[in-house]
């Protein structure tokens, strides 16, 4: 009878307190400030130098570029920036190792998919994910 009365006590204690748990489709999820969601990419100021590609640990990236039609300018042309976020750890190698900062990390962290061919994003995908660019990377 004891036993029955400490746990009658300690659920109606718990009834009172603030639920930990979050309405999470209606509500964001506060996120701290140096959280590393999915990338976004700005061609603009890539100079296509594959440092991000070399410093992936998991080979996640794959840039090419061309060279300028122009001779006179020396500025290489962005071709393809592919990630295959199937494989992509988030580790903030690539956004560290840039440096023009075509590349910053998002709060975004919404990566369900019902078919891993849809974890291949490409040059175009990563240019309009800005939804929630880190308050550290807008420029």
């Amino acid at each position: 009878m004891l036993g029955l009365a400490k746990g009658l006590k300690y659920t109606l204690k718990n009834l009172t307190k603030e639920k930990p748990t979050y309405d999470y489709p209606k509500k964001p999820i506060p996120l701290p400030d140096r959280f590393r969601g999915i990338q976004k990419f700005y061609p603009e100021k890539c100079i296509v130098c594959n440092n991000c590609a070399n410093i992936c640990p998991t080979d996640c990236i794959q840039l090419t570029g061309k060279k300028h039609p122009d001779p006179s300018i020396k500025k290489k042309i962005i071709d393809t920036y592919d990630i295959n976020f199937e494989i992509c750890i988030l580790c903030d190698l690539c956004t560290e190792v840039c440096p023009t900062e075509a590349i910053v990390m998002t709060n975004n962290f919404e990566l369900a998919e019902y078919s891993r061919d849809e974890l291949f994003k490409n040059l175009e995908w990563l240019d309009e994910n800005d939804e929630n660019v880190r308050k550290v990377n807008k420029p």
